[in-house]
Parts: structure tokens; C-alpha cells; sequence
């Protein structure tokens, strides 16, 4: 049997039992990507988690207004500008807020955030055996199969009780940043060559400088850098129960399955380039420009290099310019809005400002960029979304960009966690399961000598 032959034979075979025409997708009223004809989103649950506004409907009509995104009702500028004030990190107070609806005083903040300090060890075999010695070249998969081992470490795997939840959920928010600094050191010593370097967590530092610390060590990160990272894990923390990741915890957990189960297939979900990448991009795109574009300054270079990124001339040949456009946001991202202004304080600290002011840039005239290329009369709205700033303020920092996603999901599994709880305690508690129909066709069983 020739192997080649046999693979594109039986492609052809599956490629031709997968296509349904389009038309049967208006036919039926299938609503793609779970969006409906105007581009919302299909409502499917309740939630008092998060709530993500950029439109307003009045009459049927959808009706772009300033984003903004709420943590249990309140408004995430509020959050940030709250905790940024006192000039103190926000992120631990955030999750009490997500997992329990209120904003902790000073003692209960206090004993809060010394809980999940004192879970963020993990045992010495654990850190040998699943993350040293079996290999990856993906931090998000190791993060993944990690996950999973502590499934075995846990004696009440599979208890469902609100009380064993929450105690899971502590224990994996406190524990995801040292699993992901150690698969990454594991990582660069295995594929790169580099001095392999595990660091102890440290109780006194917050959830940002622990882990800066376990990443690059004492004394080599600044207190700016630690406040970025602190502000994009608040920023990415929770967002509404319809993104994808959030959506795939609550549909995994409506089955009543362990947390760690759920809380990977969240991870798989994230790993997608459609979903948690998107900053990689921007980061590689912006890299392109700075390469092409001779005088960063000149407003009228820079619009023509990005239309002809729009008209697959350059670049990756996409037509994408990547970090524009949001599925809900479209007059503003209130998350990119919050990462600039400090962004813009560690791009001097770094002295990269003219890049910052490329950035910048792109971001004000990107939207008539987009008008000219589509044409005067579209209506469609577009802004940036929080990976355009992202991607930039990692790199100032020296953050590898191996652990750009994983910082995402560092910041997601406290908004996971919240969702799991809620979805097995006071939602539908039905599994979900939606419908598909299937415009196959039927046909005849023909007797294998038939054939």
C-alpha cells in the first residue's frame, strides 16, 4: 500500500463528507458562531459574573456606545483606578470579587491574599515528574497535562460541593502561576539550551511580583513592570460567559465533571489562535511595519503600509490588521484604554517611546484606513482591542513570548472558576446541549461485495 495514495484518498473522502452548502444555513436558520444576523450574540444563559457592553439595541437596531465591562456591577475603569490610587496591586482583590460579589475589606483582603500565597508551592515530585521530565514546546499544553496531575493529588477530585468548588478553585488560581514560570524554564532549558532555573514562590510578594520573580528572579524587574502585570491579570480576568474559553468551562462543567477536566478543555479552548494569540500578532505585525515604514512619524506612509496589509500585498497576506475589530466592543475596548495609560509610562521607563508613539498611530487612523479600503458608505465600527497593547507592554517587560497566552489563562481561571461555581449552583444545572441538524441525506447499506 503506497501511504500517500491511501491519505489522499481517504482527505478526499472526508473533506467531500464535510461540506454542506451555505444555502442550507439560511435555510434553517442556523445561527453561526452562535451570532445572530446583526453580529450579537445568541443569547444562551444568565450569569452575575460579568457583563461585556458595546451596543445598545433601540428598535431592533444595533447601536454602538463606548464599551465598558463590569465585574459583578462594577465598572472595570472603577476597579483599576481604585486599586491604582493606593497604589497597591489589584488582582487578588478582584478574584474575591468575582468568586463572591463583594469588594473585601482590609482584613478579609488581607487573609485572602495570604491563603493563596500559602498555596502556590507545588509538591517537588509533582514539579519533577510533569513538568521536568516530560518535555513540551508549548506552555499552554503543559499547563494542560498539569492540570490533569492534580486531579490525582486531590482527594475529593470529584466532589461538586459548593465548598470543595471553592476550595479547588483557590488552589488552582493560587497554583497556575508557578506551573506556567516552571513549564516555561523547563522549556527554554530543554529546546534552548538555557540554565535551568526554579525559583521558590514568595508569600510577601503579590501574584504579579511572584510571579516576575519566578520568571526572571529578585532585582530584575521594576516596580512599573510588576503594576503592568498586575493590570492586564485584572484586565483579563473575566469576560461575560460568552467568550469562548468561559463558554467551554460552563459547557464541560454542566456535565458535573471534575474541575480539572473542565478547567483544560478551557485551556484547549484558549490555546486556539482565534482566541488567545491574538497579541503574538500584533506583536509580529507591528515588527513588519517598523521594518517597512522608513519615518514611523509620517501619518501618510503609515496609512499607505497598512492598506496594502488590508489588501494582501504585505505582511502575512491575510488582509487583517490585527488588534482592530472585537465581537462586542466597537466604538471603544475599555481594557486597551486602561492598558495604554500605564503603557505609556513603561515605554519610557524602557526607552521604546517612539514605538509607543507608532503604536499610537496605527491605533487613531486605522479606522479611516479601514473606511477608505471598504469604502465611504460602510457603517461598520472598529476600534482596538486590548491584545494591540498587549503584546508591546509584555516585550517592554521582557516577557518571553512563549508565555503570552499563558499569562491570559493565569488571569482567566479565576473568571473559569467563577462560572464553573455558578453554572453547577444556581444556573440551569441541565447539561448543555444545543442542536445540529443533519442535512446529510439518507442512502442505502450496499453488501460489501457491492460495493
Amino acid at each position: 500500500m503506497n501511504e500517500n495514495d491511501f491519505f489522499s484518498r481517504l482527505e478526499a473522502s472526508v473533506r467531500e463528507s464535510c461540506r454542506i452548502d451555505s444555502e442550507l444555513f439560511e435555510k434553517f436558520d442556523v445561527k453561526k458562531g452562535l451570532r445572530n444576523s446583526d453580529r450579537t450574540g445568541v443569547l444562551v444563559g444568565l450569569t452575575n459574573i460579568g457583563d461585556v457592553v458595546g451596543y445598545e439595541k433601540e428598535n431592533g437596531k444595533v447601536i454602538a456606545v463606548p464599551g465598558r465591562l463590569l465585574y459583578r456591577g462594577i465598572d472595570i475603569e472603577k476597579i483599576a483606578h481604585g486599586f491604582e490610587k493606593e497604589r497597591r496591586h489589584g488582582f487578588d482583590e478582584t478574584v474575591f470579587l468575582l468568586l463572591t460579589g463583594n469588594l473585601p475589606d482590609n482584613s478579609e483582603l488581607n487573609d485572602f491574599s495570604s491563603y493563596l500565597a500559602s498555596l502556590r508551592g507545588l509538591p517537588d515530585h509533582f514539579v519533577k515528574d510533569m513538568i521536568l521530565s516530560m518535555k513540551g514546546k508549548d506552555v499552554l499544553n503543559m499547563l494542560a497535562r498539569s492540570v490533569l496531575g492534580l486531579y490525582t493529588l486531590d482527594e475529593n477530585a470529584d466532589d461538586i460541593s459548593i465548598h470543595n468548588m471553592i476550595r479547588q478553585s483557590l488552589n488552582l488560581i493560587a497554583k497556575f502561576p508557578s506551573i506556567i514560570a516552571y513549564s516555561y524554564q523547563a522549556l527554554r532549558h530543554a529546546y534552548q539550551g538555557k540554565t535551568l532555573s526554579i525559583r521558590h514562590p514568595q508569600a510577601q510578594l503579590t501574584t504579579a511580583e511572584n510571579f516576575l520573580h519566578l520568571i526572571k528572579g529578585e532585582g530584575f524587574y521594576s516596580r512599573l513592570q510588576a503594576d503592568l502585570i498586575d493590570l492586564s491579570l485584572v484586565l483579563h480576568a473575566e469576560h461575560g460567559g460568552g467568550n469562548n474559553s468561559t463558554f467551554t468551562m460552563r459547557v464541560t462543567s454542566s456535565t458535573e465533571t471534575d474541575i480539572y477536566s473542565a478547567v483544560t478543555s478551557a485551556i484547549g479552548s484558549l490555546k486556539g489562535p482565534l482566541h488567545g494569540g491574538a497579541n503574538l500578532k500584533v506583536l509580529d505585525m507591528m515588527e513588519d511595519i517598523k521594518k517597512n515604514v522608513r519615518n514611523w512619524k509620517d501619518e501618510t506612509e503609515v496609512e499607505e503600509y497598512l492598506l496594502k496589509i488590508l489588501k494582501k500585498e504585505t505582511y502575512d497576506k491575510t488582509g487583517i490588521i490585527y488588534g482592530i475589530g472585537h465581537a462586542v466592543y466597537t466604538i471603544s475596548d475599555p481594557r486597551a484604554i486602561l492598558l495604554k495609560e500605564k503603557a505609556r509610562e513603561l515605554a519610557a521607563e524602557s526607552g521604546r517611546t517612539d514605538e509607543f508613539d507608532l503604536y499610537s498611530l496605527v491605533e487613531r487612523i486605522t479606522p479611516d484606513v479601514f473606511r477608505k479600503f471598504k469604502g465611504e458608505q460602510t457603517t461598520k465600527v472598529v476600534c482596538i482591542n486590548v491584545d494591540f497593547y498587549s503584546g508591546f507592554v509584555y516585550s517592554c517587560i521582557g516577557i518571553p513570548k512563549e508565555l503570552y497566552t499563558p499569562l491570559f489563562a493565569m488571569a482567566r481561571i479565576s473568571g473559569w472558576c467563577a462560572h464553573r461555581i455558578e453554572e453547577l449552583t444556581f444556573s440551569a444545572k441541565r447539561i448543555i446541549r444545543p442542536a445540529f441538524k443533519n442535512v446529510y441525506g439518507p442512502q442505502e447499506y450496499i453488501p460489501i461485495e457491492m460495493r
